[in-house]
């Protein structure tokens, strides 16, 4: 397809008056190819046997001891070989000019004998040892009964066999039970099925079952050497046999019986007339068998267990083998058809020899022509030739080299030759089917271990998983020692570093494999120059990635080959700052109707018309994403999705650039383009919660955003950091079961150790805020473990001891509080003695809390007040006039500007004033006033606090408390 096609119409002036044509534009002119007429006669010899081939027209007829060749008029074949030096077998050759004809005279030596026949448009006569006079015998049958074998007669007492049958499972089961083990052959004919024994006893099938599908009818036979059953089943019953000591079993219908193994029919290669043969296993008799309806005589081949047989028809000119079960069953289709047995060896043959499909001369006119496809100069040199194929097509081609292969793996010696394998590896690798070729190779290296060794192997395997985009397989072949110093595998190793962003080191593999470049085929020549400079423009030396297009486009491949170095050069002008002058060819290249190629043009080419402002960012978004989802699975696609990605973000389309950088999975994981777009994506997590870019979205949102993302938060510190400031924002606006369910997730799944007691310590204190004390205390009891900081430690049974005084364990919570003096602890043993209405230890607890305060003359905070108020009731409920009196005048000057002035005047000058009574002092200091104030510091202490040290992953299991519980948080 020339390359004005490829890129349809008009639009490819646009590439071309950019840049110079690529080469190849034209198509070079066609060869004329002479064509000889007439007849054409051609010899060949081997060991056992010379042959003479004509085409054109010639006839060939036998005379007595002579071969006569006929030809048309005014025609003289070339056949000067054949009249000086006949080959073997052929005694002369003459030429002789009969009624205006000539016709050669081919005379047979003395002892040789010559089938005459035609093949493929050809006629031909096979010279070959005549064998040695047979003594005269009685004319034949059809086929000669072998005499009885030497083993224990089958037949029972009285000759009878008495059939046993059973139905189940939808499946009819026929038993025959002999004295000793019987040869038998079972075998489809229409929709009659036979089963044929080796001895001649009278079968009873009276316990037949009536009205059982798929068996008709049963009508059984008995012969001179042999009994038969022939039975009328549905013509797509399934079969199955089974033997077991002296017991044949005949089961129609589906079921799980295994399935018998193959008998493998084929040519004779000993040499004399054409011949089939076919090992059988434990071949007993050959037996002719009447047909009553069809009216003529099968030839069946008998044979002991396990089952085995022909799994499907296969039709020759003088006979058809029936698609058998167990044993051969023979259609002749001639009457002088030979059937013999020698062992367990059956031949089928004819005394003038049987008339097969010329194999061989395919193979000597085709296949030798081309030959198995042979080692290169060096190792990883794929030369053009591996993948020819001739005039025969690729199938017929592929056959050939595949039915070589499986002969040679048949023989399961160490010491077998591997030549057909390796050719069949080199044709598959030459025509691009990588897999295939990995799977010969993989199968070879089992057999043959030391192939390990073989540069030649290791290079093949190597190119073969290159070819998959099995970078790091490949590059495990080429770094085998035995290629460490080959040419041509590093021009490979250059190709595959390039594929996995490994530029420098591909730049230097390139430059030891210069030696090698020439010998490589076009195709392979345009692409190392391409990869290489893919790996200069990775590197910013356009000068050398301009060289090194320049040397791809000097290659005579394909218009798709010149397209792709095309759309490197077009970024390399890019680059060079003539974006005009790129834009155009990427223009030019998207309208291929190759996507492969297109796509990365169109990518291209909508970045630059972005930054050339020709279109908004919402168009381009647009196109992007029609984009991702035109052309999939390759590095274009995963480009393509970054810069839809990166448009998002710029927008502030957070979701959706998320969205978009999450869609490629973890697919092709090999390209560096995929490891640019995790490590995008993570970059954009970070950016939304860690660098605050998320801290205009509504704090619903942005838990929603963060959730839905979450497997993107990073382990540590920064992981913890991002959860902390969500939580924060929901925490200001008391958006408390979000945040628990938050810190939750954090401290279950991703957190372990310290780092996890820190959190669920912070989740414990939201559930104390949320007024859930049990799940505070879980939190707590679930995030044990030793070694915990001190001041983590003392934290924790602050909060411990906070949700046992919620639930009105008190004495729990003073046990947990122990000696705790800090100023925390001291607050809370004063609630704890408040709410146990111990006054005379709360007043001085709770005026302690307050400690000089009354010095500082500025205003009291809300707490203080509270904890001022608490102090007074508590005393004038103790009765502790001294206390109160001391309170009073301490605190008398903070009246005027309290929140509640006349709570903190009545409270403090006592209850015997008679202003009010014990339950009204209650309800001043009611407990819901100090836990909003704890609630409000703890706020404040979550906008304040520093994220933990660097988080360790989660082990499988963790460490078992060993501390007691003071010593736990």
């Amino acid at each position: 397809m020339a390359l004005k096609k490829v890129l349809r119409s008009g639009v490819a002036a646009a590439c071309i008056a950019s840049v110079v044509a690529p080469a190849g534009l034209a198509a070079p002119a066609a060869k004329a190819v002479a064509q000889r007429g007439g007849v054409d006669v051609r010899v060949a010899t081997t060991e056992t046997f010379s042959r003479i081939e004509v085409t054109g027209g010639g006839k060939l007829r036998r005379e007595g001891r002579t071969v006569v060749l006929t030809n048309a008029p005014d025609n003289d074949p070339e056949v000067a070989r054949l009249l000086t030096s006949p080959p073997k077998w052929i005694k002369s050759a003459v030429k002789l000019p009969v009624a205006g004809r000539r016709q050669i005279v081919v005379t047979l030596a003395d002892d040789a004998d010559v089938t005459i026949g035609q093949a493929d448009g050809a006629a031909y006569a096979n010279f070959f040892e005549a064998p040695p006079p047979a003594p005269e015998a009685a004319p034949q049958e059809v086929a000669v009964a072998e005499p009885e074998p030497s083993r224990p007669s089958p037949l029972p007492p009285g000759g009878v066999v008495r059939m046993a049958s059973r139905v189940a499972n939808g499946q009819t089961q026929l038993s025959f039970t002999w004295a000793n083990p019987a040869g038998a052959a079972v075998f489809r004919r229409g929709d009659a099925i036979w089963v044929v024994f080796d001895a001649p006893a009278s079968l009873d099938v009276s316990s037949a079952p009536k009205g059982v599908r798929p068996l008709r009818s049963l009508q059984a036979f008995k012969g001179a050497d042999h009994a038969a059953l022939r039975i009328d089943a549905d013509p797509n019953a399934p079969i199955f046999v089974s033997s077991q000591g002296s017991t044949w079993t005949i089961s129609l219908g589906p079921g799980p019986q295994a399935q018998p193994s193959i008998v493998r029919v084929g040519r004779d290669a000993a040499g004399g007339p054409a011949t089939l043969k076919a090992p059988v296993a434990g071949a007993t008799r050959i037996v002719n068998l009447p047909d009553p309806v069809v009216g003529d005589t099968l030839t069946v081949v008998t044979a002991l267990g396990p089952p085995k047989g022909v799994p499907s028809r296969r039709d020759f000119v003088d006979a058809a083998l029936l698609p058998s079960i167990q044993g051969l069953a023979i259609e002749p289709l001639t009457d002088n058809l030979t059937v013999q047995r020698d062992g367990e060896l059956v031949r089928i043959s004819r005394a003038e020899g049987l008339t097969l499909s010329p194999s061989w001369a395919v193979r000597e006119r085709e296949d030798t022509q081309l030959g198995t496809p042979q080692p290169a100069p060096m190792p990883a040199i794929i030369p053009a030739e591996w993948a020819n194929l001739g005039s025969v097509g690729f199938q017929r081609r592929y056959d050939s080299l595949l039915s070589a292969a499986t002969v040679e793996g048949g023989n399961k010696d160490r010491e077998a030759p591997v030549a057909a394998r390796m050719g069949l590896a080199r044709f598959l690798v030459g025509s691009e089917l990588s897999f295939e070729a990995i799977g010969v190779l993989n199968a070879l290296a089992r057999e043959h271990p030391e192939m390990l060794d073989d540069p030649e192997f290791r290079a093949l395997r190597g190119v073969a998983r290159t070819l998959a985009r099995r970078y790091a397989e490949a590059d495990a072949d080429f770094s085998s020692p035995t290629l460490s110093t080959d040419p041509s595998t590093a021009l490979w190793r250059a190709y595959v570093n390039t594929q996995i962003a490994q530029h420098a080191e591909a730049r230097a593999q390139f430059a030891k494999g210069v030696e090698a470049y020439g010998l490589m085929p076009p195709l392979w020549r345009a692409r190392f120059a391409r990869a290489d400079a893919q790996a200069a423009l990775a590197q910013g030396d356009l000068v050398a990635a301009d060289t090194r297009i320049r040397m791809a486009l000097e290659e005579k491949v394909s218009s798709e080959e010149q397209l792709r170095s095309r759309l490197i050069q077009a970024r390399i002008i890019e680059l060079q700052g003539s974006q005009d002058r790129a834009l155009k060819i990427y223009k030019a290249i998207a309208t291929a109707p190759i996507d492969s190629i297109a796509a990365p043009a169109v990518l291209r080419a909508t970045q630059i018309r972005l930054q050339l402002a020709q279109i908004t960012p919402l168009q381009a978004a647009g196109v992007y994403d029609g984009l991702r989802y035109r052309w999939r699975g390759d590095a274009t696609e995963l480009e393509t999705i970054r810069a839809l990605g990166q448009l998002y973000l710029a927008q502030g389309r957070y979701r959706e650039a998320l969205e978009a950088l999450r869609s490629a999975g973890v697919r092709l994981p090999d390209l560096p383009e995929a490891q640019q777009l995790q490590a995008d994506l993570n970059a954009a997590f970070r950016g939304l919660f860690l660098d605050g870019l998320a801290d205009g979205l509504e704090p619903l949102q942005a838990l929603a955003l963060f959730f839905d993302f979450r497997e993107l938060a990073p382990i540590g510190a920064d992981g913890d950091l991002m959860v902390r400031k969500i939580v924060r924002r929901l925490v200001d606006v008391d958006l408390l079961p979000q945040a628990a369910e938050l810190l939750k997730y954090q401290a279950e799944n991703r957190l372990d150790g310290v780092p996890r007691a820190q959190v669920s310590t912070d989740l414990a204190v939201i559930y104390l805020m949320d007024r859930k004390p049990e799940q505070a205390l879980q939190a707590i009891n679930s995030s044990r473990t030793t070694v915990l900081p001190s001041a983590l430690n003392a934290e924790r049974r602050l909060i411990e001891a906070r949700a046992w005084t919620a639930l009105g364990r008190y004495d729990s919570a003073l046990e947990i509080l122990g000696a705790d003096a800090s100023k925390d602890g001291t607050e809370l043993r004063s609630e704890i003695t408040w709410k146990q209405k111990n006054w005379a230890s709360a007043g001085p607890l709770f005026e302690k809390s307050l400690g000089d305060r009354w010095k500082n003359p500025t205003q009291l905070s809300s707490d203080e007040e509270g904890r001022l108020l608490r102090a007074g009731v508590a005393y004038s409920l103790a009765g502790d006039e001294a206390a109160l009196g001391r309170l009073q005048q301490r605190y008398q000057s903070f009246y005027e500007k309290a929140n509640n002035p006349d709570a903190l005047r009545i409270a403090l000058s006592g209850v015997p004033s008679g202003r009010m009574s014990v339950a009204d002092f209650s309800r001043v200091s009611a407990d819901n006033e100090a836990f909003a104030g704890w609630v409000e510091k703890m706020k404040g202490r979550f906008k304040t606090r520093a994220a933990p040290g660097a988080a360790k992953p989660v082990a499988p299991a963790r460490q078992a408390e060993a501390a007691p519980p003071a010593a736990k948080g």
